[in-house]
């Protein structure tokens, strides 16, 4: 059987969020290719929707479309008029191309597979249904709506999560040295560190997944390792943004800065100063 599978990524990924897991582009991915081997069907296209401007959504839409995974970013603002929320944006984008698709490509599949738990789509599943084709909708238990019930089978997000392999537990301790050099490293070469290239830098550099990066700078602010404050800049839109500095008062990061400690010292005392005078 051949199918497209349409996904209302944030939908998916509160409701998890609100029983304490938090997905990953990872774990969606494998769930698909677990789920299509296990049903027998060939996915010949995926689509996802979410405003990936979302701090949480941080680098997934990269990481999806390397997985040939069709993303959709539906920017949940009108960042030049105002800012006002753009009420049900992804919900209509889904259902306009998932109408498109049916108009012009029917012949192609058999099956409209659905991950969401809003009740907003039924109109389009009686109609992917009015067409003869097989409607599946996979969401996450307690948060699917009642009217999509009748269209849900055994496959639930929140169970598939609680029983896989999650990935060895991650100790932020073990990279605290590495962490910190890299981070003194940024601050001496950039004229500040944004939060969004230090999370960048120690991706690629530790060689950790975006969770665990995640994690670590969670335990390294929390430890007052590092610090976070916002920091002016007349070249962005809100004229500001917001920055690492590490806590030069702190032994450990003294110790693992080692002869990077005089640079850095003056490189933050010298941003302290540009700051005062902006």
């Amino acid at each position: 059987m051949k199918a497209i599978a349409f996904v209302d990524y944030e939908n998916i990924w509160t409701g998890l969020l609100e029983r304490g897991f938090e997905l990953t582009p990872e774990q969606l991915v494998q769930f698909l290719q677990i789920y299509s081997e296990r049903a027998n069907v060939e996915l010949l296209a995926i689509y996802l929707y979410a405003n990936f401007d979302r701090e949480e959504f941080w680098r997934t839409q990269t990481t999806f479309e390397k997985t040939n995974i069709f993303t959709r970013h539906v920017f949940g603002k009108n960042n030049y008029a105002s800012t006002e929320l753009r009420r049900n944006a992804a919900d209509l984008e889904l259902m306009l191309e998932a109408q498109e698709i049916l108009l012009t490509r029917a012949s192609t599949f058999d099956m409209f597979l659905l991950l969401t738990g809003d009740g907003d789509f039924l109109s389009l599943l009686r109609k992917v249904r009015a067409w003869g084709k097989d409607v599946k909708v996979i969401g996450v238990a307690g948060s699917v709506h009642h009217a999509l019930q009748p269209y849900c089978e055994e496959d639930d997000l929140l169970q598939w999560i609680i029983h896989e392999k999650h990935e060895k537990e991650y100790n932020p301790e073990q990279d605290l040295e590495q962490g910190i050099q890299i981070l003194g490293t940024l601050q001496i070469r950039l004229p500040y560190v944004a939060s969004t290239k230090a999370r960048a830098a120690l991706t690629e550099l530790l060689g950790r997944s975006i969770s665990q990066v995640k994690e670590f700078i969670r335990y390294i602010l929390k430890e007052e390792i590092l610090t976070e404050r916002e920091h002016p800049d007349l070249n962005l839109k809100i004229g500001k943004t917001k920055i690492y500095l590490l806590n030069l008062k702190n032994a450990k990061v003294q110790v693992a800065l080692g002869g990077l400690y005089e640079e850095v010292s003056q490189r933050q005392l010298k941003l302290s100063l540009e700051t005062d005078h902006a």
